[in-house]
């Protein structure tokens, strides 16, 4: 019998040669960190802009990609493993607006997308000061050397919903 662990699941639908491990491991730092039950299942997408640009425009409305969109599973009692729910990435967007290494900048749409899933926002100053405290803190963790500018959301021209704040 095997120890339970999370259950991570990677789609990796463009060409691309990617350090697939490095985003389980953010995932799984995440998990840990907020005492998510082990077995618990999360799955990450990696995938072009215009899959993620249909999916913003479908779910919110916005007709643009965006570096990461979290979904939320729908929550079933009856589930023995419980699942968590998606992050679906738009690799040629975030390899655009990274201005540090990809892996980088993949391992942060992780965590940020994993924060999301776990209920974190960025909705109010006060719930994006959690949540950023929360990202640093596991990319510290992660040996990742960024600092996350912070949305403001105060101002008008990038509020969370707005597709140029490039973390959704």
């Amino acid at each position: 019998m095997t120890a339970p662990e999370f259950d991570i699941n990677l789609h990796n639908l463009v060409d691309d040669a990617l350090p697939l491990e490095r985003l389980r491991e953010a995932a799984i730092w995440v998990l840990q960190a907020h005492d998510v039950p082990l077995d618990t299942g999360l799955s990450i997408v990696l995938t072009d802009d215009e899959h993620v640009r249909e999916l913003n425009q479908q779910f919110r409305g916005i007709d643009a990609p965006t570096d990461v969109l979290s979904f939320p599973a729908e929550t079933e009692e009856t589930s023995a493993e419980p699942y968590l729910g998606d992050l679906i990435l738009a690799l040629p967007y975030i390899r655009s607006h990274a201005d540090h290494p990809l892996v980088d900048e993949l391992v942060l749409a992780v965590i940020h997308g994993t924060l999301h899933l776990l209920g974190y926002d960025h909705d109010t100053a006060e719930h994006e000061a959690q949540m950023w405290q929360a990202q640093a803190q596991a990319l510290a963790a992660l040996g990742v050397r960024i600092v996350v500018p912070r949305f403001s959301v105060a101002t008008p021209d990038e509020s969370p919903d707005s597709p140029t704040t490039n973390r959704d």
